[in-house]
């Protein structure tokens, strides 16, 4: 949340100056307060871990938010109970009649698939169109990224020769972007992904800035210096065993995967991880709450598409 400080305190040039958000005590008199609305399509297999995941970073906030939770089509899910699926999914010719805040668009195990062989992909096309008018800032975790670079940037993910899987140290290039507001200059995050958006293609897009990267798993935040696009192309929001859960189904498939890097207790599976990138995937959710999200959409949710608020602060 912004601080609130007398109109004419001489600190807030300086603080101005840092990038670091603060408001007039004239201004914070007369503003008005909602909760926030953000829809989360989750494409993952198994929902229900990733619900938890996403709504455990989301709850980290003083703010009043409402999650609804969308299908991508009615295939029924091979990981989900269908009864979890008719109880709290929606489709999206319910969905799009509203307007959102805020929205995230998660990953799937869809990185080596060319984007028109993707059994979804006119539907999920549909829906990243349907943001540009209906939801303030739209975060996109992992294949999400590659998709949406791809449709929105007409930007091509690269497939890797090999998949990243570990936890990686990152630098911050942006140190004075709000999104990473409270992040040390090195952290660590988790990657799991066979693709990338190449980051050349990134730093030549228009619009696009690269905030955070690593010199093994390459570009991880990025954003549309409007706020209303951000990218991650890790995941800060897995749990501390998720990697280990990968690893070990995909052991049982027989597909001989590598040891997740920097996870593993002295690189040994039957060892407890590592946890080393909670603290800065908290931060991370809780900086888009407020700054991409909260402090951008208009407190009529009908003007969102229309009207957008501008805060006294550079957003990447």
């Amino acid at each position: 949340m912004p601080i609130k400080i007398p109109d004419s305190l001489p600190a807030a040039g300086v603080l101005q100056e840092e990038n670091i958000f603060c408001m007039a005590s004239s201004a914070a008199e007369i503003q008005d307060i909602r909760e926030l609305r953000i829809l989360i399509l989750n494409l993952m297999p198994k929902k229900i871990e990733t619900e938890i995941h996403l709504l455990r970073m989301l709850s980290n906030t003083p703010l009043q938010v409402q999650i609804d939770l969308m299908r991508i089509n009615d295939k029924p899910s091979k990981n989900t109970p269908i009864e979890h699926m008719e109880d709290f999914y929606q489709d999206f010719a319910t969905v799009k009649k509203r307007k959102y805040d805020g929205m995230i668009i998660t990953g799937a195990p869809l990185g080596q698939v060319p984007f028109n062989e993707v059994l979804f992909w006119d539907q999920l096309t549909e829906i990243l169109d349907w943001t540009e008018t209906n939801v303030t800032s739209t975060m996109f975790l992992c294949w999400a990224v590659q998709a949406a670079m791809y449709h929105l940037y007409q930007i091509q993910k690269q497939v890797l020769p090999k998949k990243i899987s570990g936890v990686y140290p990152h630098k911050l290039l942006k140190p004075f972007s709000p999104i990473v507001r409270g992040f040390d200059d090195q952290f660590n995050a988790p990657h799991s992904r066979y693709a990338e958006v190449p980051t050349a293609d990134i730093l030549a897009t228009p619009g696009i800035d690269l905030i955070a990267d690593s010199d093994i798993a390459g570009a991880y935040i990025f954003a549309h210096q409007t706020g209303k696009h951000l990218f991650i192309t890790g995941h800060s929001e897995y749990e501390p065993l998720s990697l280990a859960n990968e690893y070990f189904r995909d052991l049982e498939s027989g597909a001989e995967p590598e040891i997740p890097e920097n996870y593993f207790t002295n690189n040994d599976p039957s060892c407890a991880p590592n946890v080393t990138w909670k603290s800065h995937g908290s931060l991370l959710f809780t900086n888009w709450l407020n700054y991409f999200v909260y402090q951008l959409s208009p407190f009529n949710p009908e003007d969102i598409g229309k009207i957008r608020n501008l805060p006294n602060i550079k957003l990447v």
